[in-house]
């Protein structure tokens, strides 16, 4: 299926020859095409291939690595709040910042981590765990990353934090786009990848621009150029994947490798199982950790291409109103045709076809109706089915259509508020 093209907006305008752009991959996909002296603009709508580990990035997850080393090995007696202190540590990404086992966020280091230790403090006095689908508990996230050896551990922190670094461009374009925050002085300069595959031209601009007179980046568009989409500008209804290729979880913990399983189906066209996709997934008994959702889904699919949805990120969303976050599903399924990873909590007020409130979830959101004068939907690949653990409780289906509404609420109330995009 040919992929969605949108118009460009915003267009920051910048004098500079084009550069090579190497994936992930190694390849030249996404390469520029060479440019001469034009302008080149970012197109919100479009995705944002992955960017090079640049001396500063590189020298961020060094720093934030390097704090961790200082822990040597961690004490099974270590309490929870220094084990949040140690492992929950941040990275200052060129303006935007990101959190070892969180995400990229918009709060700060200390409130993240005051987050996370009152989630693990109440976990932790729980006197028994209730229904768990397999969401991996911060309590859990910090005893696992605790296990680790030094080596091992840092090993794992410069991973994410190496893949979070080089989609600082994706995080800032979609803050721009979504939310408003102006782009920094340079940015597309400094983020080949977040420009258009050809150069795109401002409307009644010089080929050959005065460098002294170029457009700063941060400035407002001329009402010559497009404007952001809203969600007026999206069709009224759109799905994505095949809702053959479900399946339900066969564990009460695999809620993420069967979301897992779906998502890649619907890429690869094959089905390779959910104990697979567990062991991609490093799930255990406690579940599967968004981070590892993201990290599976950009290492053993296509969806990161910059024909897609590029580099997929862990993004809190928690200061994000309804229609903000309406607009990013729309964008994920309109303008990228890729899926997006859910991280509701699953409680019965949000989701009425549960029996008993139950944990942090995964699930594989697809689509979107906006039904007119009534609630907007949203489609979703539900991997839960409560009747197979127990038949008393009522079938739920694997193919879902809710009040948008509800999976937000749901997504906003989860400790974490964050989502896979």
């Amino acid at each position: 299926m040919p992929r969605p093209r949108t118009i460009a907006i915003g267009a920051f305008a910048v004098l500079l020859a084009a550069t090579p752009f190497i994936p992930r991959g190694g390849g030249n996909e996404g390469a520029l095409r060479p440019s001469g002296k034009q302008q080149y603009a970012a197109l919100p709508g479009e995705a944002t291939g992955y960017g090079p580990l640049t001396a500063d990035l590189r020298a961020e997850v060094d720093r934030v690595v390097a704090q961790g080393r200082t822990l040597g090995r961690i004490s099974g007696k270590t309490t929870t709040d220094a084990l949040v202190r140690g492992l929950v540590r941040c990275a200052d990404f060129q303006g935007q910042t990101y959190c070892l086992h969180s995400g990229w966020t918009e709060s700060s280091p200390t409130t993240v981590q005051a987050r996370m230790a009152v989630a693990a403090r109440t976990i932790a006095a729980r006197p028994a765990a209730g229904t768990t689908t397999g969401d991996l508990d911060v309590l859990a996230t910090l005893d696992r990353a605790a296990a680790l050896s030094p080596s091992a551990r840092a090993a794992a922190e410069r991973e994410e934090l190496t893949q979070a670094a080089r989609s600082v461009a994706k995080v800032w374009l979609l803050r721009h786009e979504i939310e408003g925050v102006p782009l920094p002085a340079g940015f597309l300069a400094r983020h080949p990848e977040a420009r258009a595959d050809a150069p795109v031209a401002a409307k009644g601009a010089s080929s050959s621009p005065s460098p002294s007179k170029s457009p700063s980046p941060t400035a407002s568009p001329s009402p010559s150029k497009p404007q952001p989409k809203t969600q007026k500008d999206y069709p009224a209804r759109r799905v994505i994947l095949d809702t053959k290729q479900t399946a339900e979880q066969t564990r009460t913990y695999w809620c993420g490798p069967t979301s897992m399983q779906m998502i890649t189906w619907g890429w690869k066209g094959v089905d390779k199982g959910q104990a697979y996709w567990a062991d991609q997934l490093h799930t255990t008994s406690g579940g599967t950790a968004i981070s590892d959702m993201v990290r599976v889904v950009n290492n053993s699919t296509g969806w990161d291409r910059k024909d897609h949805a590029g580099p997929y990120v862990v993004l809190d969303i928690g200061d994000w109103s309804f229609n903000q976050w309406m607009l990013l599903t729309m964008r994920h399924i309109v303008d990228y045709h890729a899926p997006l990873v859910l991280h509701p909590i699953l409680l019965k007020k949000y989701y009425p076809y549960l029996d008993d409130d139950a944990s942090g979830h995964f699930q594989v959101g697809r689509g979107y109706d906006k039904k007119g004068d009534k609630p907007t939907l949203i489609s979703y690949f539900e991997p839960w089915n409560q009747q197979r653990f127990d038949p008393s409780e009522p079938y739920i289906s694997r193919v879902q259509w809710r009040t948008a509404y509800k999976s937000y609420r749901a997504n906003k109330a989860h400790f974490q508020h964050n989502i896979g995009v």
